[in-house]
């Protein structure tokens, strides 16, 4: 314990942390850290270092060695950014994933879990959480107008360890596998993509041969941050430790219901069947079915902790009986303060995190007409779908990158729609129809889809021309042909 000089009580920093608490990190900034970022107004870590050098008065250091002792145990310590959700209101998220320690290929192979540098960072951590209240990248200076949220003194439980656990080992064994290459290095770029859709709660970043660090994923940190502040989350019966586990349970709900029209599953699950003008049910009764083939009560999987801290979605998707596509599929809204700021990367950005950390359920059915209703389709089975990178490059990539090329060359324009002999289309309530050369689906897998309650909804306001919410959507017939490329689970 002498090599690390930075011993606490617990008592002591929860005195230290309760008295910053809802303080800028400037207005603690004691030791005056920020004066750094006039020279380098573009340092990262400089929330970390206010926290290590100005609260808690020790210098940074870069040893892989957990930061502090706390009542003579060994803890690391985090500075985590949260920002507000835009999808529910007074919701905090994480900023990012939260990067853990390195991935070192030399290493890791004589280690083991309970002894990894990956565990001792881990195993008991301090968490100060501060709002990164600003929707655009902002320089280091601006850093100071942040206040710190709150501070966690967090443990994972035993499932999540060994979750946690699984994932290292993933890492660890495929590395062994490399080794026995005649030239490891060559296949660890691989390390990332190859491991990503097995990994239930961290992943590896940046690519090889940026020397990688292994991350808790952001779904991870967002449900922990969402726990911390008071959301509660059902928890399942049954643990799964891996997406093994999970696919080997989700086979037997097939086994089980496949075959099952909608309404028959509502029936066996005792699912209320509410009715729509068009005297069937929401999409969103499939989520519901598959939640209750798990034994839970929410209406999402996203309000349960497991499918909240892996990344999880549900996503439903109709077939012919010969496998063809009935419709497209939207993705998620567009967030276009995002979309705007200039200097963010598209790795940095939202769009590539949703394609890049979250995994997608597929939950099947088949029609036997176009007429058939919701109620009337048959349960098929699962599927579960990660983008991978090719995906991401030539198919999301050219969407953010012509998006705001056409944003910030003023080339988005509005027109009119017309009918072949030219008169001008005219929406049910007298409003003119109009078109946006955002990304179509006649000419992109991936694409834009406009919505509202009616055609006067327009709140979103891009350049002066006012518009519906956007949502990112992908092509149907590519979707479906992906997933018949894959085997049921």
């Amino acid at each position: 314990m002498e090599k690390n000089l930075h011993c606490f009580t617990k008592k002591d920093l929860v005195m230290i942390l309760d008295n910053v608490l809802e303080k800028t990190l400037g207005e603690v900034d004691k030791n005056r850290v920020f004066d750094r970022t006039i020279v380098h107004p573009k340092i990262t870590g400089i929330a970390g270092d206010v926290i290590e050098q100005s609260v808690l008065g020790y210098p940074a250091d870069s040893r892989q060695e957990p930061d502090l002792i706390v009542d003579g145990e060994e803890v690391e310590l985090k500075t985590t950014g949260l920002r507000m959700s835009k999808k529910v209101k007074g919701q905090f998220e994480a900023k990012e994933p939260m990067s853990i320690t390195a991935v070192s290929p030399k290493s890791i192979i004589t280690q083991d879990f309970e002894s990894s540098h990956f565990w001792k960072k881990l195993e008991k951590m301090l968490l100060v959480y501060y709002l990164y209240d600003s929707d655009v990248t902002v320089p280091a200076a601006a850093y100071a107008d942040f206040p710190i949220k709150g501070y966690d003194f967090h443990e994972f439980d035993e499932a999540d360890k060994e979750r946690l656990s699984n994932d290292w080992s993933l890492v660890k064994n495929y590395i062994v596998e490399l080794q026995s290459e005649e030239i490891p290095e060559e296949h660890y770029p691989t390390i990332s993509s190859k491991l990503r859709p097995h990994l239930m709660l961290i992943d590896t970043a940046p690519k090889w041969p940026n020397p990688p660090r292994f991350r808790l994923k952001r779904s991870t940190v967002t449900t922990m941050v969402q726990k911390y502040f008071g959301k509660r989350f059902e928890e399942l019966d049954k643990d799964f430790g891996t997406y093994a586990e999970i696919n080997q349970q989700l086979k037997e709900f097939t086994l089980n219901y496949q075959g099952m029209t909608v309404l028959q599953l509502m029936e066996h699950f005792d699912i209320p069947i509410k009715l729509n003008d068009k005297n069937d049910v929401a999409k969103s009764v499939t989520e519901q079915i598959v939640v209750r083939m798990f034994g839970a009560s929410s209406n999402k999987m996203k309000k349960i902790e497991l499918f909240s801290e892996i990344g999880l979605r549900a996503k439903t998707i109709t077939q012919t009986s010969i496998g063809n596509r009935t419709e497209d599929t939207k993705m998620f809204p567009i967030d276009f303060d995002e979309w705007m700021q200039k200097d963010i990367l598209f790795e940095e950005s939202t769009v590539y995190a949703e394609f890049n950390e979250q995994q997608f359920l597929f939950i099947i059915f088949e029609e036997s007409s176009s007429k058939d209703k919701l109620l009337e389709k048959r349960f098929k089975g699962f599927k579960r779908l990660s983008f991978d990178e090719q995906f991401i490059e030539t198919e999301v990539r050219p969407i953010w990158e012509s998006v705001r090329y056409l944003i910030f060359e003023n080339k988005l324009v509005e027109t009119v729609k017309k009918k072949k002999d030219g008169q001008v289309r005219v929406n049910k309530n007298g409003t003119v129809m109009t078109s946006i050369n955002f990304p179509k689906s006649a000419t992109n897998t991936v694409f834009f889809r406009g919505s509202g309650a009616d055609s006067s909804d327009k709140p979103v306001e891009i350049n002066g021309i006012s518009m519906y919410r956007q949502d990112l959507w992908i092509k149907g017939k590519i979707l479906v042909d992906m997933l018949n490329k894959m085997p049921f689970l």
